[in-house]
């Protein structure tokens, strides 16, 4: 299976210098990556080096704990996009769904989804499935489908745990087709990309992406 183009090659930690931003650039473009995850502060460095490539540069908006405000959120997404991001992945607010307040939740996602569509982008919702029980996983998938965001994403890669088969099976069950989904979180393997494309990932964030490949 060729997963190269399937592959985000993401770098979100804290310390990110200008020269690993450069290096996961070169290597995008070297391996043929569908985009890279960068830091929002890193989004228009990314964007000019990558301004002649294929490569797509995608950033995060409310990370990694999703409890930020929604003005918040859609104002990081719209100086993203400005800056030259093609794609937004925003955590959800978990806080918000465990509380049961699902009305919240949908707004705050709609809020971030509609400016970015509007943009002509495309938005993902990082739902966390480490922190949360198999109903709020039903739950949070049931309210992107209902505003019809673009991906789900399985994790930040900040969380005790990240992407699962089991958990992207029954995301694919939950989620409509129209809507892909993005597995995250510890996938450093060739065999486990490939098992959790095949259970119906369609996208893979990854920090070893030449591992993979």
């Amino acid at each position: 299976m060729n997963i190269k183009d399937k592959i985000e090659h993401t770098i979100l930690k804290a310390d990110t210098s200008l020269k690993e931003i450069e290096s996961l650039c070169k290597e995008a473009i070297d391996y043929g990556f569908f985009a890279v995850c960068v830091p929002p502060y890193f989004v228009k460095y990314a964007s000019l080096m990558l301004k002649n490539s294929e490569v797509k540069v995608i950033t995060v908006v409310g990370f990694p704990l999703g409890y930020n405000t929604t003005p918040a959120k859609v104002e990081e997404a719209r100086k993203a996009m400005d800056e030259g991001a093609a794609e937004i992945d925003m955590v959800m607010n978990i806080a918000a769904l465990k509380k049961g307040d699902n009305n919240f939740v949908l707004n705050d996602i709609l809020s971030v989804t509609t400016l970015v569509q509007l943009k002509g982008c495309k938005l993902k919702v990082i739902i966390e499935t480490a922190m949360l029980s198999q109903s709020e996983k039903i739950t949070a998938c049931e309210i992107c489908a209902k505003v019809g965001v673009d991906f789900v994403k399985t994790s930040t890669g900040f969380a005790s745990t990240g992407a699962k088969v089991e958990d992207i099976k029954l995301m694919r069950k939950i989620l409509p087709s129209s809507i892909k989904i993005k597995a995250s979180g510890g996938v450093k393997t060739k065999d486990q990309a490939i098992k959790l494309l095949e259970a119906g990932a369609d996208r893979l964030g990854a920090s070893s992406g030449p591992a993979l490949i």
